[in-house]
């Protein structure tokens, strides 16, 4: 059974970077065969896409975040990240990292002055 956690979330200001990484354990395949991303769920609304890596390796990221976060993932470690920089207050949410079909438990970004 897959598990998956999330950490490296936390308070920035605006314009502030964070990164998030999210491990898994108990994969049953390579890690780069599964599709994983990461989504994010602010209050009142419902969880979206932020960057995701589709079992092709392609990587596709939501409009709001191109040219700002980076996704990256190491095989070896069994492990997804995603670089948060040019932090905005609207990207205050809690983010959670998807493996396969398996989601982590998420991690609080809130960005603020």
């Amino acid at each position: 059974q897959v598990q998956v956690v999330e950490s490296g979330g936390g308070w920035v200001q605006p314009g502030g970077s964070l990164r998030l990484s999210c491990a898994a354990s108990g994969t049953k395949y390579s890690f780069n065969a599964y599709a994983t991303g990461w989504y994010r769920q602010a209050p009142g609304t419902n969880r979206n896409l932020v960057a995701t890596f589709s079992a092709d390796g392609t990587v596709h990221y939501t409009d709001s975040v191109k040219d700002r976060f980076t996704i990256s993932r190491d095989a070896d470690k069994n492990a997804l990240y995603l670089q948060m920089d040019s932090l905005k207050p609207e990207d205050t949410a809690v983010y959670y990292c998807k493996i396969g079909r398996t989601w982590g438990q998420g991690t609080q970004v809130t960005v603020s002055s």
